[in-house]
């Protein structure tokens, strides 16, 4: 009786020390997830660069992740809605575009303005601690400068083609989104979005890099005028990155004649849906039906191309949705 007393009382020993291990296990391994950075806390604060509306660069801190969010214009909110900060979205407002199917489900969660460009009275309302947009939107006419915002707590990002600088770049797109996963701390999505998006236009660039010297225009109507972008457009980046000739590369203002006398092998019609399915049919039609614009190579051809302007201005996750439409117009053997 007494043996089996002492086995007894030998195995609770073994048993409380057994847990006491694992217990002091479980403490070192969170301490090593700490020590290595694993901890949430460890990655702020954050320091990214951004504009005002001078489009002089600022520095901008984040203590900690920002949690009212005012997002307006397409690429802000289809950044936060691709990295899954939807809730993090007090108010968004400003869409071009429908957004892109994969994001509609988290995008019915988000609370969506009225007003396409929502007042500064608004926006004061919502106690945003970040304002996500487009230069043009710092104007003291719109939202006001991004110091205003700056001195009441509220930071800024003002997405880098929006007019920051003087050159738009693919690369700028890039680093908007890293510069979002950055101050929401899920930089492992932006990055896996922005090496899908690289591979993405590298794949583009290498099916295309045989082809022929296409010239190309991209044009948008405006109040009955012509523009065309430039070459230091984000459009024209992804068409220099094609490897076709951007014409008027200083771009602005063209006549019809002046169009003729180009005569690119294909013209890209810049469009704004705002959910309207007929808007970009309606836009080549300004060429396609004009009578006076009927000797141009490109309409007899039929390579007068839609692209929508979220996908070449300000692209954000739509970077690889432009390069594609480009491409394809550009070299319609691709669309075989």
């Amino acid at each position: 009786m007494k043996l089996k007393k002492s086995i007894a009382l030998m195995l609770g020993t073994v048993l409380v020390l057994g847990l006491v291990g694992c217990a002091s296990n479980k403490v070192d391994d969170s301490s090593d997830k700490a020590s290595s950075g694993g901890s949430k806390s460890s990655h702020y604060p954050v320091t990214i660069q951004t504009y005002n509306y001078k489009k002089e660069p600022i520095e901008v801190t984040f203590d900690k992740s920002p949690e009212n969010v005012v997002a307006v214009y397409q690429n802000s909110i289809e950044t936060m809605l691709a990295l899954g900060l939807e809730d993090k979205i007090k108010l968004a407002a400003g869409l071009d575009h429908e957004v892109k199917d994969e994001y509609k489900e988290a995008f019915s969660k988000v609370n969506y303005s009225d007003k396409f460009t929502p007042d500064k009275e608004t926006v004061i309302m919502e106690k945003p601690d970040l304002i996500f947009s487009w230069w043009s939107i710092f104007d003291e006419k719109r939202l006001g400068e991004v110091n205003y915002w700056q001195d009441k707590g509220i930071n800024t990002y003002m997405s880098v083609n929006s007019g920051a600088t003087e050159e738009k770049t693919v690369d700028n797109e890039i680093t908007d989104i890293l510069n979002v996963g950055k101050i929401f701390d899920v930089e492992d999505k932006a990055k896996s979005i922005t090496d899908e998006i690289k591979n993405g236009i590298d794949d583009v660039v290498n099916k295309v890099k045989d082809q022929e010297k296409q010239t190309t225009l991209i044009v948008e109507y405006m109040d009955g005028k012509i523009y065309t972008y430039g070459a230091k457009t984000l459009g024209g980046d992804m068409v220099s990155k094609l490897g076709a000739e951007l014409l008027n590369p200083k771009g602005g203002d063209i006549g019809e004649e002046d169009l003729i006398k180009l005569n690119p092998d294909s013209i890209f019609v810049v469009y704004m849906d705002r959910n309207d399915k007929n808007v970009a049919q309606g836009e080549i039609n300004k060429i396609l039906n004009n009578k006076a614009l009927a000797s141009l190579k490109a309409v007899k051809d039929k390579r007068v191309n839609p692209i929508a302007l979220g996908d070449m201005y300000c692209s954000g996750v739509r970077t690889i949705d432009g390069i594609n439409t480009f491409a394809q117009g550009l070299y319609p053997e691709l669309k075989k």
